[in-house]
């Protein structure tokens, strides 16, 4: 079976390609703690991030943002003193930032989904990149990138909001040649 070169043959991050990256993800709460995860990701290769996403939710109340948005100093010396987690100040605090931000949208009565999926026209995107295409971002992950921090939202850079988009299958990034690019599963081969 066929996959992206960049799974390898680590368990974990097989597992993540073959049953979360790409998956279309609709809901906005997984697609907020996914945004916080990403911009962990920030400098660091996805797999360090992933090897920590349990303890992230443990660390960070299964990113209820009702709950994060009330975090104060005490709650950060915490986070930042558990090995488990990137302990980055500004990260930590870009997702208390980010609950916030998506309490505020909630409030009025924007949903994050939907703002989301906008840049993609609602439907995923079927890329076939050849080796060494795929873009670090693009003019949709701009504007999400954009959109996002004109709301209050920190580490949400086009890069990000683009990895955001293949994880959350807003694009099929898939190798042309992976089990789990759209064509594949489209066609009896």
């Amino acid at each position: 079976m066929k996959r992206c070169a960049w799974c390898g043959d680590d368990p974990l991050y097989v597992a993540y390609h073959d049953e979360e990256w790409g998956v279309p993800c609709r809901d906005a709460d997984r697609l907020f703690e996914l945004l916080c995860l990403e911009g962990a990701q920030a400098g660091l290769s996805w797999i360090t991030v992933l090897r920590k996403r349990e303890q992230y939710r443990r660390a960070f109340d299964r990113f209820d943002a009702a709950r994060m948005a009330q975090y104060d100093d005490a709650k950060v010396a915490e986070l930042l003193a558990d090995p488990g987690i990137v302990r980055n100040r500004a990260k930590v605090a870009a997702f208390i930032a980010n609950a916030r931000a998506y309490l505020a949208m909630r409030e009025r009565g924007e949903d994050l989904a939907a703002l989301l999926w906008s840049f993609v026209g609602d439907v995923p995107r079927v890329n076939r990149w050849g080796p060494g295409e795929t873009p670090a971002q693009t003019a949709e992950s701009q504007a999400m990138s954009k959109a996002l921090s004109q709301r209050g939202f920190k580490f949400v850079g086009p890069t990000i909001c683009y990895a955001l988009m293949q994880a959350a299958g807003m694009v099929d990034d898939h190798h042309p040649e992976c089990w789990r690019h759209s064509d594949r599963r489209a066609s009896p081969d």
